[in-house]
């Protein structure tokens, strides 16, 4: 006769030997990751930076000598203004036009059209964000040529050839071209974001806008853009991020030049390693550009942890 009763639940056999793992232990392998990979280099890349060092030898203490040389240089500030330029051409401008975009897509050619158009269509706009930004680079480095570019030719083509012009040879215009390919690259990544929130957007809302007689811009403006705040947000800080540490792009294009025009801090950092040797004077730029980042986005994360603790 069993010793346990029909009714009572039998133990599991392995339960006392069963052992509960916090969920930080799957947290560890990221955080030692990100310890190897971010905050040793960054602690490395700051000690440099309190050093004179051309990259040989025995590095030389400095203190805060090249943070103070770094407040005086005339040419780092000008780098910075055109990091300024650089969150208009990718953070900016792609965050409002990816809104239009992706409103009309949604709002129109999904549904009037089909949604396999509009799926089409999101693709080519966010293809620029697959392609290397070296390959982007080079192609556009091509149609912007002096000589046998795609643009100039077209110009001719059409009767404007009084329009040709070195878009990235100019000191005047190089800055707007690049800031125009930029536009270009960035775009996609708002749109997919936005059409993503799109989809999670209550459409009763918009039934009882239209049902009042609310256009399709005062739907947009007072019924679409505040459910999809939480991703303008992410969008915005993502892309100013981006913007503030594009290296590629100028690289490829103009190289910082005519004269410093498309200077920027990463590329002058970049300049001051590996072209001038001034190691520790490239590391102050480079800490000084994280701490930036690293500030801007803690500001925007706050700012937005209380915008939806407001919500609430």
């Amino acid at each position: 006769m069993s010793t346990h009763s029909h009714g009572a639940p039998r133990p599991s056999p392995r339960s006392p030997h069963r052992r509960e793992y916090p969920y930080a232990l799957f947290l560890l392998p990221g955080a030692l990751a990100f310890l190897a990979v971010i905050v040793v280099p960054f602690l490395m890349n700051t000690g440099i930076s309190l050093t004179h060092w051309q990259g040989v030898g025995s590095p030389k203490w400095a203190g805060l000598d090249n943070y103070r040389a770094l407040l005086d240089d005339s040419a780092f500030w000008e780098s910075f203004r055109h990091s300024v330029a650089m969150v208009v051409a990718m953070a900016v401008l792609p965050t409002a036009l990816g809104l239009v975009l992706a409103a009309a897509l949604f709002d129109y050619v999904a549904k009037h059209i089909g949604t396999r158009t509009a799926s089409v269509l999101r693709a080519c706009f966010y293809l620029p964000q697959v392609l290397p930004i070296a390959v982007a680079g080079i192609v556009w480095s091509w149609i912007l040529a002096p000589e046998g570019g795609a643009l100039n030719e077209a110009l001719d083509a059409v009767g404007l050839g009084s329009l040709r012009h070195d878009w990235l040879g100019d000191p005047d215009f190089a800055l707007y071209s690049v800031m125009a390919v930029m536009v270009w690259v960035q775009l996609g990544f708002p749109l997919v974001v936005f059409m993503a929130g799109l989809q999670r957007a209550d459409p009763s809302l918009h039934e009882a806008a239209e049902l009042d007689g609310a256009s399709w811009w005062r739907r947009f403006w007072h019924v679409t853009l505040p459910q999809i705040r939480p991703e303008i947000s992410v969008v915005l800080l993502w892309c100013t991020i981006a913007a503030l540490k594009v290296f590629g792009a100028v690289y490829v294009l103009t190289k910082g030049g005519p004269g410093g025009a498309t200077n920027v801090p990463s590329y002058f950092s970049f300049q001051s390693f590996f072209e001038k040797t001034q190691v520790g004077y490239g590391s102050a730029v480079s800490t000084t550009l994280t701490v930036i980042i690293l500030a801007l986005a803690l500001v925007a994360l706050r700012l937005q942890t209380r915008a939806e603790d407001q919500q609430r």
